[in-house]
């Protein structure tokens, strides 16, 4: 069995994606799945390749145990289609922009993280960036959730 790849994507890949990488690979590790399951996280714009993940997601992802500030953002590139099996984006808008740069022949999972979400509230990972910490801590908790039902769906699909 090769590895099932996850890459989950937002706007700048500094404050959801990233929180939704570090999350989402604590959750695996706890599984004992990390040789199996490889994450990352990129954005859909440039603005901030090479940058670390703001300090306030990194402030909230840590004060859950999640250290995610050795991350540094990126932009999606079309190769991603090809090296990924979920690319998962946090709202609607990083979807279609998704969407337009999609390969036709694209195998994988494309739809939005918090489709793998039990709670029914949100439909997206709210953008916390101009917002208030409450925010971030809305994304934590958004993320937890999402990220056991992707590793069930991981593990049911691919026999994990």
């Amino acid at each position: 069995m090769s590895q099932v790849n996850v890459l989950f994507v937002c706007l700048g890949n500094i404050c959801r994606s990233p929180t939704a990488e570090g999350i989402f690979q604590g959750i695996v590790n706890e599984a004992g799945l990390s040789d199996k399951v490889g994450i990352d996280s990129a954005g859909t714009s440039d603005w901030h390749v090479g940058y670390s993940p703001d300090p306030r997601s990194q402030k909230a992802a840590l004060s859950r145990g999640c250290d995610i500030s050795h991350l540094r953002g990126r932009q999606v590139a079309t190769g991603d289609f090809s090296a990924f099996d979920y690319i998962l984006p946090m709202d609607q808008q990083n979807f279609i922009d998704l969407e337009a740069l999609c390969p036709t022949d694209f195998n994988g999972e494309l739809k939005l993280f918090l489709d793998y979400s039990k709670q029914s509230n949100f439909r997206e990972v709210p953008d916390p960036y101009s917002l208030g910490a409450d925010a971030f801590e809305c994304v934590l908790d958004l993320v937890e959730d999402a990220s056991k039902g992707l590793l069930a769906e991981i593990r049911s699909r691919h026999r994990l």
